[in-house]
This record gives structure tokens, sequence and C-alpha cells, in this order.
């Protein structure tokens, strides 16, 4: 996937995962749900961490809110505590608690602990706001939504139009759901990093593949301002801190920049990444615990895979869109037809 499936565009320079996807990285998950009926475009993506029980074993992360213009939620304990203890969720604006709900029972289901014998738990949405293509004041999206996008993760995942991407507009053309992988050698041995965005930002002129400003020859007379989100997820098998994690969730902000972004005022640009080399045990059996970390002489490998990812997992969530025509009427072209 990526950008591998007949786009003559190479993106970078470090070599790609086996599938080019996040879940190139061991144990990670991606599932959707896709609501595509006339005025509705909307759905559900999730994303797994890894295969056990995610609250019980919690992976080491950090974010970066680049232009806080969004509505996500369970950011703050992540910036605190340095871990998610669930599955990461992306969905429309006017969903956020409804998907949190979902994720909340999901949990509780999961945890028969939850809130009882041990604290609350700490659930992960994000979102962007799909409302061009999307009859998002329908509340369309449900709990049970959750559930399903969760049961149906797996290694192989749709990009584009799919998901929580299904109404998403990004450079003024059809966006949605975009990964690619990167692989970091260190030490001898190989190291994956991925990432997986939902992408809903950006003007048609400013576009830039792989440093060709494409926007400028395909765009037309009617110019929208730059507004929308973005989402992007890293995942790393790289042994990194929740300090050094931040550093690699800042660097999203240069792959979002060579696309064409500037990160317009109504843009809600965030990035979370995770490790899943660093497991934190929700019970452990000694107070000190260990872990293990990357010299920060060798980071710039991993700042470099993360640029390079997100990159191309950006121009992935258009390549793989198909033009789409959603509420009043509204259509938004698929990429693959502008080139």
């Amino acid at each position: 996937m990526g950008l591998d499936n007949g786009l003559n565009i190479s993106i970078g320079s470090l070599k790609k995962g086996k599938r080019n996807l996040i879940t190139d990285v061991k144990g990670v998950k991606v599932g959707h749900v896709t609501l595509n009926d006339g005025k509705i475009k909307t759905g559900v993506t999730a994303v797994l961490p890894h295969e056990g029980n995610i609250f019980k074993e919690k992976v080491m992360a950090s974010s970066c809110v680049i232009n806080g213009f969004g509505k996500s939620m369970g950011i703050l304990q992540i910036e605190e505590l340095g871990t998610i203890e669930t599955p990461i969720i992306m969905t429309n604006t006017l969903s956020v608690g409804t998907a949190a709900t979902g994720l909340v029972k999901y949990m509780l289901e999961q945890n028969e602990d939850i809130g009882s014998t041990t604290g609350t738990v700490n659930c992960v949405v994000t979102e962007c706001n799909d409302g061009r293509l999307n009859d998002i004041r329908g509340l369309h999206v449900k709990e049970e939504h959750v559930f399903e996008a969760i049961q149906n993760a797996s290694e192989d995942f749709e990009e584009g139009a799919v998901g929580s991407g299904t109404g998403m507009v990004c450079f003024s053309i059809k966006g949605g759901i975009g990964s690619s992988s990167r692989i970091v050698e260190l030490d001898n041995k190989e190291y994956t990093l991925g990432a997986i965005v939902m992408s809903n930002f950006g003007s048609l002129k400013d576009l830039t593949i792989s440093g060709d400003k494409a926007g400028e020859r395909i765009y037309g007379q009617q110019q929208e301002k730059d507004k929308g989100s973005i989402i992007m997820i890293i995942a790393t098998d790289i042994p990194l801190s929740e300090r050094q994690l931040k550093r690699v969730s800042k660097r999203a902000v240069i792959g979002l920049g060579r696309t064409g972004s500037y990160l317009g005022n109504g843009s809600g640009d965030i990035c979370i990444s995770f490790t899943t080399a660093n497991i934190i045990k929700h019970y452990s059996d000694t107070n000190i615990v260990s872990m293990k970390m990357l010299d920060d002489e060798a980071i710039d490998k991993v700042f470099r895979a993360a640029a390079e990812a997100v990159e191309e997992s950006i121009i992935s969530s258009m390549y793989h869109a198909e033009t789409t025509v959603g509420i009043n009427g509204n259509t938004r072209k698929a990429l693959k037809d502008l080139l």
C-alpha cells in the first residue's frame, strides 16, 4: 500500500516496510467501519497498539499538539503519564462523545477491574470535521461502530475514503486514511516505524507531492481557504522513552509541511506516537521497572523515518481515495482523477 500501487513517485530515501503500512510494526492492527450512504459519509477507524490487553499492558507514548484547533480527548493523560491504555479511535468531530462512550464500554467489557478494584480508564479518541461531505449534524456514528472497528482490526487494511476518512477533504480534494512505514537500522538490527493519518486540511494550490508543486497545475478558480485538521499516529518497535517519543511526534510537522501545509488557523494538527518496545504493566510485581531507550545521538534516523512516513501517508490518503459526492451534492475529486 502507501504509494507502491502504480504511482511513479518516491518519497524519501529510507527503505519501506513489507506492507508499507503502520501495521509493519509487529502487533499493530487497524480496523474500519465505513458509513457511506447518500449524504452520510463518515465512520470509525481504530488503531490497536498491540494484540494483548492494552489496559493491563500499556505502551509508552507521547503527543504533540502542533495547532490546537481540535476536540480530541485522552491526550492530557498521555502527556502526564506517558502511556496509552486503550485502542486509538478516529472519527468525526461531533462523534467524539459517542465514540468515547463506546470505547469505555469496550474497555469495561474487557476489564472487570476498571472502576471497581482499580482506577478508571483514559480513552483516546481523535477527530476531524467531515461536515463538507458528511451530514455531520445527523450523528450517524454509534457506540457499536467502535466495537465493530476494533473487531475488524487486522494487519491489512484499506486506505483512502474508508472508516473515519470517508468524508474527509484534503487540499480541497478527497482525503481520508493513509499509511506508510520505514525501516531503521540500529546496532545491525532492523526496526520499523509506521504512520497512519486522517487527512482533512489544506488548500489545493499548496499541494506538493515529493517536492513537485502539483497543486499549482491542477487547482481551479474556486480556491478554498486552508481549513480542517489532520490526525497523525506514529508507531514503532524502537525502544524510546516518552521524552524521545515527544521529540518524534514533533517531527511529524516536517512531513506535514512538505506536502504544502502551513498549519492554518482553523486546523487541528495533532500527532500521537507510541512504542511497542517498552510495555508498562498496570499491575507491577516490583516498585522499580526496567526499560530501554535509544542513544540520543542515533535518534536522527528515527526523525527522518517519521518525517518520510507521515509525508507519504498524507499523499497516500488522497491517492487511494475515490471521487466522492456528499451532502448537498458537494463533490470532491480524487487525486488520481486530477493527475
